[in-house]
């Protein structure tokens, strides 16, 4: 720990607050609130901890802190500044879910749709379906039930939904506000928990049909029924109100939080949410970070009730959330919170495995790789290619891995402007200082690491590049390659030497993977850049010959060739003009001198 960070740790004031930790790059990293700040923040630097607290800690370099004047401002304020700042080590709904609602629009004519963002735009939302199936689902039954318009826009004429019967087609028939009205209220009925008294009057109707001898509308009738019963009957009558509410359960274990949400909507459990992620602080504080983030990020309408474990703070929930927050002692209420808690328990055991195997092979391979290399934690790593065939199209490729992982959105493509030929060290110094001079001048974080694809020649050239141009001190190291194109060996060092690793170990893959993708990249954008070229014609150098007039000439004469024989006069008869006619004529006798020659 510097000089810095003890002297800040010493004047820490024992009131709740947030504290902000920040690494190298001045990037908040983590977020975190205290009831008491001097206790929590300090609690970081002594005593014992887990690896993925110990690697939190290893990138701190400083901190701030914000006083607050009561622990529930603390939390309101972290999850705004989570919010704000995105901390790659903060609980994060790093999906950013968002669940699919039917919605029955406010139009003139309604439309019932499915939609997985909520507007207030007077429109009725029903959900959400954490299951996308289930309400594709439950909307397909609603249309066939009820034929509202299906048009976005009205047309002039029906479509094949009205000779379905599940359309009044309002683009052609004057359908009454009273039908329409009729239709949304059955509808509304319906999703909310009514589908049995509707599935008791086409039972009826069924009947009627039958009675009547009307046996292919009887038969219709009878579909609906089997419809409802196959898409509402699966879900299992949770509670006998129609409330909604959202269950909330959690298990934690080794610094990892399991976290179960069920959907009630309408006295039916519909669904269920699993997130799981590692935690930095007491369980119950971050249990409520969570669950602040959750109503946050997420897209979907608050429920009218949220049932809680006894162990979380409700009246910080429910100041959270501004929904009323339930924490039953017993019955039915209470076992939907156990079986929420026994279901997070049973995912997290589940999952621990390949949550460890994953970090064996991405954060844990990571730091290896700085052991072996005397560095510290490379945690952004950036890798260049080259790719060119005897010179043609030159092109440089970088791609990014972040502890261990691409970061895909990072990747970025180069088109070599400077270099004339088959020049590899040329190239890669062109392409580095592109990168980092933009990089210092945009003032952008700096990689842990970079990693060549090659040998000494290119280390020696990007090296140059970094401390005598840019005046950059970023550990720098080249990949090898053997006779069959695989990974061979690592070289680092002053003098370049092969740093000694294990074939089998995951900091060997890891630098496999890294260097099999920033290869795979390269070559890609290249075959992009040499397919188009390959589409070029001699006819792109004349003047006055655009694509309009170049597609004009081969579709007129079929081919270059006999392009080449045409005269003026018959480039004219076409519509050609003079001018571009002569050039034409000109340009393409020149270049048959030149392929004789």
């Amino acid at each position: 720990m510097n000089s810095h960070l003890k002297e800040k740790l010493a004047l820490l004031p024992d009131q709740p607050g947030c504290y902000l930790m920040k690494d190298k790059h001045n990037t908040i990293i983590y977020v975190g609130k205290a009831k008491v700040l001097k206790n929590r923040v300090r609690s970081y630097f002594t005593g014992s901890h887990d690896g993925k607290t110990l690697r939190l800690v290893a990138e701190i370099v400083d901190f701030e802190y914000i006083v607050t004047s009561s622990d529930i401002e603390a939390l309101i304020l972290e999850m705004n500044l989570i919010k704000k700042y995105d901390p790659k080590y903060n609980i994060m709904l790093k999906d950013d879910k968002s669940y699919p609602y039917i919605k029955i629009t406010a139009d003139k004519h309604p439309r019932l749709i499915t939609t997985r963002k909520v507007k207030k735009d007077k429109g009725k939302y029903f959900g959400p379906y954490a299951n996308v199936q289930a309400a594709n689902e439950t909307k397909k039954l609603l249309d066939r039930l009820y034929p509202l318009r299906k048009c976005s826009t009205l047309p002039d004429r029906v479509c094949l939904y009205y000779h379905m019967g599940q359309c009044l087609a309002p683009c052609v028939n004057d359908v009454s506000d009273v039908t329409n009205k009729e239709m949304v209220d059955s509808i509304v009925k319906f999703l909310n928990g009514g589908f049995q008294d509707i599935k008791k009057e086409l039972s009826e109707k069924m009947f009627k049909a039958s009675d009547d001898l009307d046996f292919e509308r009887a038969k219709e009738y009878r579909d609906q029924i089997t419809h409802i019963e196959s898409v509402m009957e699966k879900q299992k009558m949770s509670l006998t109100d129609l409330l909604d509410r959202d269950i909330f359960g959690y298990a934690y274990d080794k610094g990892w939080m399991c976290v179960q949400v069920f959907f009630v909507r309408q006295g039916k459990l519909i669904e269920r949410d699993v997130s799981y992620f590692p935690f930095y602080n007491e369980p119950d504080e971050d249990f409520l970070t969570f669950l602040g983030q959750f109503y946050l990020k997420s897209n979907h309408i608050k429920p009218k009730e949220i049932f809680l474990p006894e162990s979380v703070n409700a009246g910080h929930a429910e100041k959270l959330t501004e929904v009323t927050i339930i924490q039953p002692k017993k019955g039915k209420k209470k076992e939907l919170v156990d079986l929420a808690i026994k279901n997070a328990e049973i995912t997290l055991k589940e999952k621990f495995a390949l949550i460890e195997r994953d970090e064996e092979r991405t954060i844990k391979a990571v730091e290896n790789l700085g052991k072996h290399l005397g560095i510290g934690i490379p945690h952004r790593i950036e890798a260049f290619d080259n790719s060119n065939i005897q010179g043609t199209d030159p092109v440089s490729a970088m791609i990014v891995f972040v502890d261990g992982k691409p970061e895909k959105k990072e990747y970025r493509k180069y088109k070599i402007k400077s270099v004339d030929g088959p020049d590899d060290y040329a190239s890669m110094r062109e392409v580095t200082r592109r990168r980092y001079s933009r990089l210092l001048k945009e003032d952008l974080p700096l990689p842990d690491l970079i990693i060549i694809d090659g040998g000494k020649g290119h280390i020696m050239a990007v090296k140059d590049v970094l401390e005598n141009e840019l005046n950059l001190a970023i550990p720098l190291c080249g990949l090898a390659k053997d006779e069959r194109h695989r990974t061979s060996d690592l070289l680092y060092g002053e003098p370049l030497e092969i740093v000694p690793m294990s074939r089998n170990s995951q900091e060997f893959y890891l630098l496999q993977r890294i260097q099999d993708e920033v290869h795979r990249f390269a070559i890609t954008f290249h075959r992009q850049l040499r397919g188009k070229s390959a589409f070029k014609s001699i006819l792109d150098d004349i003047p006055g010959v655009g694509e309009q007039r170049k597609k004009k000439l081969l579709k007129h004469f079929g081919s270059l060739k006999k392009l080449k024989e045409t005269t003026l006069d018959e480039l004219l008869d076409i519509g050609i003009p003079v001018n571009v006619a002569e050039n034409i004529i000109n340009h393409l006798q020149e270049d048959e001198k030149v392929s004789e020659e």
